[in-house]
């Protein structure tokens, strides 16, 4: 007011607040007290721009509200809103803008807005912490936890359109779920397929996905299933931009090692090699002389002296004299200084210089299958013919050229080989060579750092069976590669083989440690899917930025694979011809082998299989096993499941039927824990036996959308029970313990049954299956498959596989003499027959048991009157036939005394005899007189005693006179 003085009170918070002589305070807000937002889009898409103040609780004087642009109004990309004037503003130099979006590329520390946390998800193990299980920053890029709890990474934004969100991902291991997905207001998903990211095949993978207008939370999610002895890499994110939230009111500063020239930028561009720039930066700025910088870095650092770590060797190509030089060559990007102040040479302690490079060479001979061009260069061979790496020449007739790829001499790197830098540090370095040719090997180069993994890849189109080679089911092998390898090291060194669809999603076959002899090592391909094969070298898995293991190296001497689609031949081989066309190679009859040298088929013994490796020569014949048989293509042997044997003592033959059992039956090894506490297990499917076209056990990793299978007759994998992805287990690491069926064999109680698989590293024999079949009728439920007790994983050593299956089915087949029968009594005339099993019951099917018969009988008191009848008959006519014949030996007794009486006193002379009998009339009985009457006791006393001494028996005669005598 005009004459009067006002009092400065204070200053605070960049208010300025006077005294008035009216005693009230006027506040004047500075613009950064405040900011201004707009209101929610109303119905008609209206809002309004209000100022919000940046402190609560201040003092009113702000700004009034005023009309705002419509909702649908957004800015280019380069531009931002000014909220005070509320028009599009170009970004100045050293920022950039998405227009209508935000963008995440610093990961420092968490960006406002996102959340990490971890949780368990396996119900089970309740007492499992997850709480640090998070995503970490590093800096370029955010990376997942590594361990078996889920973690998640999640960010709200409420978009005024439908917009889009991109990032770029690195997803490398494949024991690892990783899914990305959109909840809305409603809290519903995106489509619950495409959640589940692809394993990366490059470093890094873009994804873009369409967001719908509204409220969006986006999820990134991340589960571990690796178990002990696993090395997990994490999933990596970077740089996470969505569009559509209609306005951007600030524009983003260039992150350090990226600039933006010219306002307006919508990105920002990496600083090239030995450049950097600070945060928000118009221009990169030069390193000094003795530093360097890699692409998009945020500082220079000290050049190193070059050391012999620094450089590599190798041959130039052949040139049209047919020679070649050794040379020696600095690894790109060369960081190293070959001048370091106060030394000038290797022997002084300083840096080193480039070798000079060595004298012209004969250049050494193409590869097998590859023919010498007049530019000392390398072609192929046309189909048909062969070569051993100096001039193509056709087949002859009658033979097939073997086709595949074989390196032996390495004075260029193949057209299907590269080479590679795989850094566990994920760095931007452009470093690409890791293996380099040397004439007769490829070797290792050195690396940035000593955990930097060397890669070698080879990739082919597929495979092809020879014309002379029959197709069939039971044959396994499509392809083999063998290699010929050495390794030496001074740190716990790795060289890796792997096989697979593509480089980054090949899973590791086999692996070496240490410094190991020079040696070969083949593996069998089996389907057409396993096209890339890599092999790679680490020379230490410790982390550190100073190379001390340069010096450790892996050479590959040979590779060789056959059976590639558009190979080349270094030999040919004869065939058999078919009917139609002298030139054309067929396969031999089933069951055939060809004589060598020759293109003849000769017939194979009974019972055997021709080896698919090796179909020439009597020793292509392969003997089944112990009740096997060869299928019809005489490929492989099978089982029918039946066995006839003869039992212990030569008694009966004993049936056996395992078909009940031919089905693919799984079974789990106690649960295990990790460190964390997950519960896992090992489950095992097998399958039995059967003939061609059975059912086969099938093992497989769910964990990814590539679904790797293993088949055979027994296989394994690793199952952790979980409710992710909506599976009641995760399935993963499965390999087959069995593909081969050897032979049944009985020690009668139990059976064994071995299998057998490819060699490994560690089973330098195969890894053979042995299953065991008990007879055990008690067992009424599901067969019951255990594990032996000292190896709870059904193996000791890795190799060789035990398991006991007790069933029912395990048992011979019931015949007639595993029954009995039980005829019961005689009741009302009917009698029954009942058959029952002879216990304890050792056998299954078969036979049945005959069913209960009725016949009629007749009861014992019928019998007993019967018998009693008929011996009181018999007793009747047996005494009556006794009297009769007393009665006649009587009267003859009586004939001879009185003949003999008769005979006078002539000497051995008999008189003459009247009659011979009684004569007609005559009575016997008148001529017997008893004097006194006996008892019958005193007759049997009579009969039974001595006679005389002449041999006769007393006997009382009646005289002529009456008078009794007896004669002696």
């Amino acid at each position: 007011e005009p004459g009067r003085d006002c009092t400065l009170l204070y200053i605070l918070s960049m208010h300025f607040i006077f005294r008035l002589p009216t005693h009230f305070c006027v506040c004047f807000f500075l613009q950064s007290d405040y900011h201004f937002e707009y209101t929610d889009c109303d119905v008609l898409g209206s809002r309004w721009r209000v100022a919000v103040p940046n402190k609560p609780d201040t003092c009113t004087g702000l700004p009034d509200p005023v009309k705002g642009t419509q909702c649908t109004f957004s800015c280019s990309e380069g531009e931002f809103l000014d909220m005070g004037s509320q028009e599009c503003q170009k970004c100045s130099g050293g920022t950039y803008s998405l227009g209508t979006g935000v963008a995440f590329d610093e990961w420092d520390s968490m960006p406002a807005g996102f959340i990490s946390h971890g949780m368990n998800m396996n119900i089970a193990d309740i007492y499992t912490n997850c709480s640090n299980s998070t995503w970490i920053p590093k800096g370029d890029y955010i990376a997942s936890n590594i361990d078996e709890c889920t973690s998640t990474l999640s960010y709200a934004v409420s978009l005024k359109k439908a917009g889009t969100v991109s990032f770029e991902y690195f997803y490398p291991d494949n024991t690892i779920f990783f899914e990305f997905y959109v909840q809305n207001d409603q809290c519903e998903s995106t489509d619950s397929e495409g959640r589940w990211m692809s394993t990366s095949e490059k470093d890094w993978t873009p994804h873009n996905l369409k967001l719908n207008r509204g409220n969006n939370v986006l999820y990134w999610r991340t589960t571990s299933f690796a178990l002990v002895g696993s090395a997990v890499k994490p999933v990596l994110l970077r740089n996470i931009a969505i569009s559509g939230v209609a306005y951007t009111s600030e524009c983003f500063h260039c992150k350090p090692g990226t600039y933006s020239a010219k306002p307006g930028s919508a990105h920002c561009t990496p600083c090239p090699a030995d450049s950097y720039s600070n945060k928000g930066a118009t221009v990169c700025q030069q390193c000094e002389v003795d530093k360097y910088a890699e692409a998009g870095s945020g500082s220079c650092k000290q050049r190193p002296a070059c050391t012999t770590s620094d450089y590599f060797y190798t041959h130039t190509p052949c040139d049209s004299k047919g020679q070649t030089q050794l040379m020696y060559k600095w690894i790109e990007p060369k960081i190293c200084s070959e001048i370091v102040e106060g030394a000038v040479d290797n022997s002084t302690g300083g840096a080193v210089k480039l070798p000079a490079s060595g004298q012209m060479e004969t250049c050494p001979p193409c590869n097998p299958g590859f023919s010498v061009t007049n530019t000392s260069g390398c072609e192929p061979c046309p189909h048909g013919s062969y070569s051993n790496g100096t001039v193509c020449a056709e087949c002859p007739v009658g033979t097939e050229p073997v086709v595949g790829f074989e390196y032996k001499w390495w004075n260029k790197m193949p057209d299907n080989m590269r080479s590679s830098v795989y850094s566990r540090e994920y760095s931007d370095s452009v470093r690409s060579t890791g293996w380099e040719v040397a004439g007769e090997y490829i070797y290792t180069t050195q690396g940035d750092l000593d955990s930097d993994y060397m890669m070698l890849s080879l990739t082919v189109p597929g495979y092809r069976l020879p014309h002379s080679v029959a197709k069939d089911d039971e044959r396994s092998e499509l392809s083999r590669i063998s290699f010929v390898f050495e390794t030496q090291c001074t740190a716990d060194c790795t060289l890796y083989f792997m096989a697979g669809y593509s480089e980054r999603t090949n899973d590791m076959v086999e692996h070496w440690s240490g410094t190991t002899r020079k040696q070969s090592y083949s593996y069998l391909v089996k389907s057409n899917s396993t096209v890339s094969f890599t092999w790679g070298f680490q020379r230490t898995q410790a982390y550190s930025e100073v190379r001390q293991y340069s010096g450790d190296f892996a050479k590959m001497y040979t590779v060789q694979i056959t059976n590639v689609v558009g190979g080349v031949a270094s030999q040919c081989r004869h065939c058999a011809l078919g009917s139609g066309s002298a030139s054309e190679c067929v396969p031999c009859p089933p069951g055939h082998y060809m004589v060598n040298g020759t293109g003849v088929c000769k017939s194979c013994p009974p019972n055997t299989f021709i080896r698919a490796d090796q179909t020439v020569g009597e020793a292509a014949c392969i003997h089944c096993g112990p009740n096997t048989h060869s299928n019809k293509a005489h490929s492989a042997c099978v089982s029918d499941c039946r066995l006839d044997l003869q039992s212990t003592g030569g008694g009966e033959v004993l049936q056996y039927d395992f078909t009940p059992l031919a089905n693919i039956t799984s079974f789990q090894s106690s649960p295990r824990f990790t460190s964390k506490g997950l519960r896992y297990f090992h489950q095992f499917r097998v399958g039995l036996c059967g003939e061609e076209g059975r059912e086969v056990a099938v093992c497989v990793d769910n964990v990814t959308e590539s679904r790797k299978e293993v088949r055979g007759y027994a296989c394994q994998s690793t199952v952790v029970p979980s409710e992710v992805r909506g599976q009641s287990v995760v399935s993963s690491q499965p390999f087959t313990i069995g593909d081969t069926l050897i032979g049944k064999r009985s020690s009668f109680t139990p059976w064994r049954i071995p299998l057998k698989y490819e060699t490994t590293q560690a089973c330098k024999k195969g890894r053979t299956t042995t299953i065991r079949l008990r007879c055990d009728p008690t067992v009424t439920g599901k067969d019951q498959i255990t594990l032996p007790g000292k190896c709870s994983e059904g193996t000791c050593d890795g190799c060789s596989f035990h398991f006991l299956w007790r069933s029912p089915y395990a048992c011979p087949l019931c015949t007639e003499s595993h029954y009995r029968e039980i005829v019961s009594a005689c009741i009302q005339g009917i009698q029954r027959t009942t058959y029952v099993w002879q216990q304890p019951l050792q056998c299954t099917g078969g036979v049945s048991l005959p069913a209960q018969t009725v016949s009629a009988c007749v009861t014992l008191d019928f019998w007993l009157k019967v018998g009693v009848s008929t011996g009181t008959v018999a007793a009747v006519l047996l005494i009556s036939i006794s009297c009769y014949f007393w009665k006649r030996t009587r009267k003859l007794e009586y004939k001879y005394s009185k003949l003999m009486m008769t005979a006078g006193d002539k000497e051995c002379e008999l008189p003459a005899a009247d009659s011979c009998a009684i004569m007609e009339g005559e009575d016997a009985e008148d001529d017997l007189i008893y004097l006194t009457k006996k008892s019958f006791f005193t007759k049997i006393k009579s009969f039974s005693r001595e006679r005389s001494s002449d041999g006769f028996d007393s006997v009382p005669l009646k005289s002529s006179s009456g008078l009794e005598m007896e004669m002696s």
